[in-house]
């Protein structure tokens, strides 16, 4: 259900006029996007803002160092966990009224969090936040495609909300040691807290409300094999990082998530009426666009990870120059997201999504040029490059995936998007973590990182167009 997202005009329709219309956004259509943009920021913000902070955080709350993990896996595990189940339970009972939910549960966790008095009611409030995170990022994606319709105006809306989705990111590195430093560490909480609320003040008068107009059951065995299986998939590598991957522990969880995610495909072919259509996992744009999405996610988190510890263990930056490292990243990205729409238009998301793609293997390859000596000038213009190419990527495929898809399943195709998001960013960084930590140095593991994630990114590269058929096309 689209909303009106173009003026108004008087006179002869001509194409010319006609092309601006489609390219233009009325008033509500800005509002409409500014909140679901401030929502997905939002979030974006809580998965970054507290990192810096866990150390101070950890002697207040009196959480051991091999516990801290938990700040960030407590969050992980429903955020990327529920994401297919709650993106489906929105195309069937109504995208904007679980929207309001998840927005109602994220400000209420946030809340918890920030007045945490002991590591449980601290694990507690980031737990509920990622399950409100699961909540409004498959239903604020999907009130967003359905209400923007396909063309420039999605296109035009997709390239804001991922250059906020990559901002956000950026922005939690830098705020979080800047508020923690001034204001301590419950400031970070309490920030998401405060954005909730202002979110939640303007979403109702300003979004549609949207369902599909048959009301199913809900596919329970569908639901509970993926939940689960994502659940253990996701704990297992967030939990390697910290035991690697010989733990007993982590193999078994592996094992139980891989088990349950084929049972889940088993159970779905079976389903008269499936939380996930196995015809559209078959859609060369679904499987092949979310593959790219799952590479770009998980090596441009792993990345920022390695270049974090080059800059502040190999060249001793403060913390702070580290931080304008990121910032000028950060920069980077939001120009690369004013333009990424336009490139779309002209060559279309298929083609951007491979060149981006290939971009973002090359400038990570650059960074093979940084020193044990110098390399924070190349650092920096590398890293900046890299990701305004991989912005254009998360725009790119995000578009790619949704293209064609019925409204009525716009929340479940916008669920696997940001399902393959959520666990990109989970197992980047354990996945070739292992590599730093089985070198003679941190700067040869650092190098070793960089390497095979430039390698892997490349070789993504060709897989997905040659899996998109472009070859075959001469625009998508």
């Amino acid at each position: 259900m689209a909303i009106d997202t173009q003026t108004t005009t008087t006179g002869p329709r001509t194409a010319a006029p006609e092309k601006d219309r489609n390219d233009r956004l009325s008033g509500r259509a800005k509002l409409v996007l500014f909140v679901l943009c401030a929502a997905q920021f939002m979030v974006a913000l809580d998965f970054s803002v507290l990192n810096v902070a866990l150390p101070v955080l950890g002697k207040d709350l009196g959480l051991s160092q091999s516990a801290l993990q938990w700040a960030v896996t407590a969050f992980a595990l429903p955020s990327g966990g529920f994401l297919l189940l709650f993106g489906r339970i929105a195309d069937l009972y109504g995208r904007k009224k679980l929207f309001l939910t998840g927005l109602v549960l994220f400000g209420a966790a946030s809340l918890l969090a920030t007045l945490a008095w002991d590591p449980a009611s601290f694990l507690a409030g980031r737990a509920l936040q990622g399950l409100g995170a699961a909540v409004i990022v498959p239903t604020g994606m999907s009130l967003l495609t359905t209400t923007f319709p396909e063309g420039p105006l999605r296109d035009k809306a997709l390239g804001i909300s991922g250059t906020l989705l990559s901002l956000g990111f950026t922005i939690g590195m830098v705020l979080g040691g800047v508020m923690t430093d001034t204001l301590g560490w419950r400031s970070t909480m309490g920030l998401l807290a405060v954005a909730a609320v202002v979110v939640l003040v303007l979403a109702p008068g300003l979004l549609p409300e949207s369902r599909t107009p048959e009301r199913p059951r809900l596919d329970v065995p569908g639901a509970v094999t993926v939940t689960g299986g994502l659940l253990a998939l996701i704990y297992a590598l967030s939990t390697a990082a910290q035991r690697g991957f010989g733990d007993v522990d982590v193999w078994g969880t592996l094992v139980v998530g891989v088990g349950l995610l084929a049972a889940f495909v088993v159970v779905e072919s079976k389903a008269a009426a499936p939380l996930v259509s196995l015809p559209m996992l078959k859609r060369r744009t679904v499987a092949w666009g979310n593959i790219a999405g799952l590479v770009t996610f998980s090596m441009m988190s792993t990345v920022i990870f390695v270049l974090t510890l080059y800059l502040q263990e190999t060249l001793e930056l403060s913390s702070f120059r580290t931080g304008l490292v990121f910032g000028v990243q950060g920069v980077a990205s939001v120009f690369a997201g004013s333009y990424a729409p336009r490139v779309i238009g002209r060559f279309g998301a298929r083609r951007v999504l491979v060149g981006t793609l290939l971009g973002q293997g090359a400038f990570g390859a650059a960074l093979l040029a940084v020193g044990t000596d110098s390399g924070a000038l190349v650092a920096t213009v590398a890293v900046s490059l890299a990701s305004m190419c991989h912005l254009g990527a998360i725009i790119s495929y995000g578009l790619v995936v949704t293209s064609g898809v019925p409204d009525e399943e716009q929340g479940l195709a916008t669920g696997l998007v940001t399902t393959t998001q959520q666990v990109g960013l989970t197992i980047g960084i354990p996945l070739l973590g292992v590599l730093a930590t089985t070198q003679a140095s941190l700067f040869d593991g650092v190098r070793t990182v960089l390497a095979a994630d430039a390698a892997i990114v490349l070789a993504a590269a060709l897989l997905v167009a040659a899996g998109l058929g472009l070859s075959r096309r001469k625009k998508s």
